[in-house]
């Protein structure tokens, strides 16, 4: 029985951790730089910064000529 309690209480402890928001945000900011940067080596992964990059300034060309064509 005294067993069962402790493997309770450490599993317990380990999902009190793991719902931690600071533990969520570290897995969360880790997998965010594991998609620009490649974690083993350090180096920048450029396809992933480029196509991000692309993506952004295509939505900003596509709101200022949606806003050029709404106040002709």
């Amino acid at each position: 029985m005294e067993a069962t309690r402790e493997r309770l209480a450490g599993t317990i402890d380990q999902l009190v951790h793991r719902a931690s928001p600071k533990t969520i945000a570290r897995r969360e900011i880790t997998s965010i730089k594991g998609y620009f940067v490649d974690l083993s080596t350090g180096q920048p992964r450029t396809t992933n910064i480029l196509k991000v990059a692309g993506g952004v300034i295509g939505v900003a060309v596509l709101f200022a000529a949606v806003r050029k064509i709404a106040s002709d």
